[in-house]
């Protein structure tokens, strides 16, 4: 079927990253989360379609568990995921970056239509939960 939606697991290959997820032992669902955001944080060159879907997979079961929206509860993994450590949100939120930078193949399939734009703005929220924006200083460390 390919790609019936926007969300991250509304794919085929988001699809099949959740069930690798429950097919894995326990004590690796953490390490197939984290090769899959470094996979696509790393992309130097040209990001493929599949690895952009599964990092955005990935990056929505990190931001689940930073007050984001549950997985999807049909296509995301069903089994019992870790508490994910502290850096596996800056590395989504690189992962991220690279999903929506100009040598992404997904940037090239959700071309600059409203449905496109829709996508971008989830992918947006998704990484707003993981890298939230500092908050102004209030009181001056020094005067002017």
């Amino acid at each position: 079927m390919g790609t019936w939606d926007i969300g991250p697991f509304d794919n085929d290959t988001a699809a099949d990253f959740a069930g690798d997820l429950d097919d894995a032992p326990v004590g690796e669902r953490e390490k197939l989360v984290r090769r899959m955001l470094k996979r696509a944080a790393d992309s130097t060159d040209y990001l493929n379609q599949s690895d952009g879907e599964r990092a955005v997979a990935a990056a929505a079961l990190i931001a689940a568990q930073h007050g984001g929206e549950p997985t999807c509860p049909i296509y995301g993994p069903s089994e019992p995921l870790p508490t994910f450590p502290a850096d596996l949100a800056m590395l989504a939120v690189d992962a991220l970056d690279q999903v929506v930078a100009e040598q992404s193949e997904l940037v090239d399939g959700w071309f600059d239509s409203l449905v496109g734009l829709r996508w971008r703005q989830g992918v947006k929220r998704l990484r707003d939960l993981l890298e939230p924006p500092i908050k102004p200083q209030e009181d001056a460390l020094f005067e002017i």
